[in-house]
């Protein structure tokens, strides 16, 4: 299917057709292509279209965006909205995801951009822009308002050091376009009432006030946001951790910790997390990414031990460890006895498949399909070394290569 959104070479003809009718409004629109656009895979199906916010107002959340392949479209404050990834194509901006049991959204949606904040408001520009945008795209891949969702409605996260299950509440990106008043704007009549996959018991609640925010009634919302605004967000107190406010940030080295006795450090110097003094400050930085790139935990470096890492998931299949004596065994091939005896330096991936070895006559391609080369697929070769998928070549990975792909 061709990109059908109007380019500016057409608009004089589009506003002249259809203006008179009122059936649409023509789009301030050019191609910024990512460089990464003619490497991505086109998406086998579209069901849902995600809307996220920059969380920055800097001219840099663009570059960033298009240098990292992260958004098919991208809205700036004066209305004018740039291609980034060719819109039959995956973009890698939906990262950890899942929607009614289905994962990895970034196969099966668009994504758009707005430059702007979770808890602010969009320019009228941006709700013009936006309003045609959604009216196009959902008319093109027949997209009903209730699969018009927000960033914060997909994202996950997998057990933590202050969630023993994987939990919803991993983002609060595009938490704005929750909420009814705005969604009624933007011409979206319908929305989801409820989580699904909270309701089935796949996810747990982790930010009840985003829960409110995204299903609650319209007064529910208001009210929520009310009183969040009038407390102090960013400071650390007896309800509100390090997660709560910096989420998968807050052990980054951008992120920084103003003790109340004037003190700085940073998130990656931080190692007793249970004993951040109330009333410490957390500084987050501008834009971040859309993908955040999955990591090899480690025990002794990123929790005491693997409970403390993966918490009530320790023992579960999608749990990956990396022994130092080179073996490699999901949590449940593991006794209870075993998993309290891992030693320190053993890595872990937590919500990961381990799909198999590399063979003469099994590519990356056939364990994992298009993923092969994502970020957050990983490879262990027969020497112990471990790589992501977009950081190797596919037809120089040697025989015996383990693969793990994001569950």
């Amino acid at each position: 299917m061709q990109d059908r959104i109007w380019p500016r070479t057409v608009l004089l003809s589009f506003v002249l057709l259809t203006t008179a009718s009122g059936l649409a409004t023509a789009l301030d629109i050019s191609s910024y292509y990512s460089p990464r656009n003619c490497e991505r895979p086109v998406r086998p199906r579209t069901d849902f279209i995600i809307l996220h916010t920059t969380e920055s107002l800097k001219k840099g959340a663009l570059r960033k965006v298009r240098a990292n392949g992260e958004t098919h479209y991208f809205v700036e404050r004066d209305g004018h909205v740039y291609r980034i990834i060719r819109n039959t194509k995956i973009a890698f901006h939906a990262g950890r995801s899942m929607w009614d049991g289905k994962t990895n959204l970034d196969n099966y949606s668009i994504g758009i951009e707005m430059a702007g904040y979770h808890n602010g408001d969009i320019t009228q520009a941006q709700y013009k822009a936006l309003k045609e945008l959604l009216s196009q795209l959902q008319a093109i891949y027949s997209i009903p308002d209730e699969r018009v969702l927000t960033h914060s409605m997909i994202a996950y996260g997998a057990p933590n050091r202050w969630h023993r299950k994987s939990h919803r509440g991993r983002k609060r990106c595009g938490m704005l376009f929750a909420r009814q008043s705005v969604r009624r704007r933007l011409g979206l009549d319908k929305q989801p009432l409820y989580d699904p996959d909270v309701k089935a018991g796949r996810l747990v609640v982790g930010d009840p006030y985003l829960a409110s925010v995204l299903y609650g009634s319209a007064r529910e919302q208001e009210t929520a946001i009310t009183r969040f605004v009038a407390a102090d967000a960013n400071v650390i107190s007896t309800g509100r951790s390090a997660w709560d406010i910096a989420r998968d940030e807050y052990k980054t080295h951008e992120t920084i910790y103003v003790f109340p006795d004037g003190k700085e450090l940073r998130g990656d110097q931080i190692t007793d997390w249970k004993r951040l003094p109330a009333g410490t400050r957390v500084v987050l930085a501008g834009s971040q990414s859309e993908n955040k790139l999955e990591t090899i935990q480690e025990i002794g470096r990123d929790g005491k031990s693997a409970k403390d890492i993966a918490g009530d998931e320790y023992n579960c299949k999608t749990t990956i460890y990396f022994v130092p004596d080179g073996r490699v065994k999901r949590g449940d091939e593991l006794t209870e006895s075993d998993l309290q005896k891992l030693p320190e330096k053993t890595s872990m991936l937590v919500g990961y498949i381990q799909g198999g070895c590399i063979t003469g006559k099994r590519s990356a391609f056939d364990v994992c399909g298009k993923r092969w080369d994502f970020p957050s697929t990983f490879y262990r070769f027969p020497d112990g070394i471990i790589k992501s998928g977009n950081s190797i070549n596919e037809n120089a990975i040697p025989q015996n290569t383990l693969v793990f792909y994001r569950n």
